[in-house]
């Protein structure tokens, strides 16, 4: 933390011009200020022009050492970005700036004022910006740096040790400044450019790891059977312009088939952005798809590019289009007829260049009918629909699909990779996969976790599936209509008489068995203390399930 030291006083420089500095002296720095602005526009870095600079500057000036910060209001932090020459017993110190402090510096960066700091008075000047061994009772200059984008920061210059700063001197540091905040713009540029790199690079290991790929080119399992047509649709579509309509259940893997829409399209260079409508909060919308100007909203801070902005020259793929309000269904229509779009308080049209290619599991052409899609951004999205078949449909891909992941949960988990076997194969072709092949993918993670690396456990792995799990799937018959919420004559039963019916017929389908993963409390998602309390109460004895001689009720 940055503090502030009582023996510190700084002087603001009141000379107007350069015409105090002896001539020859001046003449031989401003013959090296175009090197000094070559060296600028040779490194991007600042630490790496920062060297010859201070070389030049101590040809007119007696220097010992020049630092140059970077100051960030936001976080209301001064960062350290380059000192010449480096010593490593006396580092230089990035901290953090009280309110004052941070005030006091924006307020004198403003004013461009190159002043000088010393140790003999009480002033609100950071002495820890000083380096350490700078210790002595001397005085040094401060500048500050500012660019046309936004960057500020300070320049310090340490002056040889037993010599005096002289008003010339500060003339000449003037000249510093407008090259030196340049080359701190263009460091700062680079960092982020070297940020944003590093994210996007983690954004691509991370989508890889979740579509189970190790390139994003890597095919498509079951391009050559259960999506062979599918996958026909998509080179024929990829190179036009036009919206796309993916349509299927949860987890057939809509997603997959957009980024291949993209990278198939003549936009696979530009940005591919996925934003699933259904998890904007509604009074987001607006703001997340379009952007909002600073100040349009309580908590907008700054100006904000929406996701059309962003995929301009890509791809904006909308997932979960059904759940978009009619609002903004509205607002969404402009945009894909005239390429324009407004931010939230803003007045100014902005041209966007993207494909959009749009995805849901709900049946559109029924919420048109019911009035919550509208029937002309139907019409305007649906010009060339694919149908994603459920696994169900195309259990010939199981096999490739489970190797497929059976490779990810190996990497995943530290296991040793295991196959399937004939006998896995066949269970999991028997199921039929209500959530498709994002099921498929947790039950192959279940399997291999319980076999622990030596072979898999399908089926205690399917077992533990949500549909499994439900009555039916256990061995319990469908009841008739009369059964367990009617008697024969198709009257309501009370409520007791329905829990008792339904208690026996879990009974039954266990064999009495109440407690397990095959019990009957298990299969009723019940506590087996509550369900032995449920039957002593409606007199159900559930030892007598066990020997096959059906229910009887205990005596009073």
């Amino acid at each position: 933390m940055i503090e502030l030291t009582r023996d510190i006083c700084y002087h603001p420089v009141t000379v107007n011009g350069l015409d105090q500095a002896p001539g020859t002296e001046m003449e031989r720095f401003q013959e090296m200020l175009p090197e000094v602005w070559r060296e600028v526009s040779r490194h991007i870095e600042i630490g790496e022009s920062a060297d010859t600079i201070f070389q030049l500057l101590r040809a007119a000036v007696p220097a010992e050492r020049m630092a140059v910060y970077r100051l960030d209001p936001d976080q209301r932090r001064i960062v350290a970005a380059a000192a010449v020459p480096a010593v490593p017993e006396h580092p230089l110190r990035s901290g953090e700036l009280s309110e004052r402090q941070l005030r006091k510096l924006l307020n004198w960066i403003r004013k461009g004022e190159v002043g000088r700091v010393t140790r003999d008075g009480d002033d609100w000047f950071p002495s820890a910006l000083v380096p350490d061994d700078a210790a002595a009772p001397r005085e040094w200059f401060v500048a500050p740096l500012s660019a046309p984008h936004g960057t500020l920061g300070l320049f310090v210059l340490i002056p040889t040790r037993g010599t005096k700063l002289l008003l010339k001197h500060e003339a000449l540091i003037r000249l510093l400044q407008e090259p030196l905040g340049v080359a701190l713009e263009n460091d700062r540029r680079l960092h982020e450019l070297q940020m944003l790199r590093e994210a996007a690079e983690a954004d691509r290991r991370s989508l890889l790891t979740r579509l189970g790929r190790k390139e994003l080119a890597d095919p498509v399992i079951g391009s050559d059977s259960g999506l062979h047509h599918v996958l026909l649709r998509v080179r024929q579509i990829a190179r036009s312009e036009v919206p796309v309509l993916i349509l299927g259940e949860t987890g057939t893997g809509k997603e997959l088939i957009a980024r291949e829409i993209h990278h198939s399209s003549e936009r696979s260079h530009g940005p591919f952005i996925r934003v699933n409508c259904g998890a904007i909060p509604s009074e987001l919308i607006d703001s997340q798809l379009f952007g909002h100007e600073k100040g349009s909203f309580t908590g907008a801070v700054e100006s904000r590019q929406g996701w059309f902005e962003r995929a301009s020259g890509g791809t904006l793929f909308l997932d979960e289009i059904g759940e978009l309000p009619l609002d903004a269904q509205v607002r969404f229509l402009r945009v894909l007829q005239d390429g324009f779009v407004e931010r939230v308080g803003g007045s100014q049209p902005i041209h966007v260049d993207v494909r959009v290619v749009a995805a849901t599991h709900r049946d559109l052409a029924n919420m048109v009918v019911g009035g919550q899609f509208r029937e002309d951004l139907w019409y305007r999205l649906a010009v060339f629909p694919i149908l994603l078949p459920p696994l169900r449909e195309r259990k010939e891909d199981i096999p490739a699909l489970v190797e497929h992941f059976l490779d990810k949960a190996a990497t995943r988990f530290g296991l040793v990779r295991v196959h399937a076997s004939d006998a896995d194969i066949r269970l999991l072709q028997d199921y039929d996969w209500p959530g498709n092949i994002r099921e498929l993918g947790a039950v192959i993670d279940r399997a291999a976790l319980l076999g622990e690396g030596r072979a898999l456990d399908v089926a205690v792995a399917l077992g533990a599936t949500p549909a499994a799990r439900k009555p039916s799937a256990a061995g319990i018959a469908p009841r008739s209509p009369a059964s367990p919420i009617g008697n024969a004559g198709g009257e309501l039963v009370s409520l007791d008489d329905a829990i008792r019916s339904h208690i026996r017929a879990a009974l039954e389908a266990t064999g009495g068995r109440v407690e397990g993963r095959q019990g009957a409390a298990s299969i009723l998602r019940i506590n087996p203390h509550t369900l032995r309390a449920k039957m002593r109460k409606l007199k159900i004895d559930w030892a007598t399930y066990r020997s096959g001689r059906g229910d009887t009720l205990l005596p009073d």
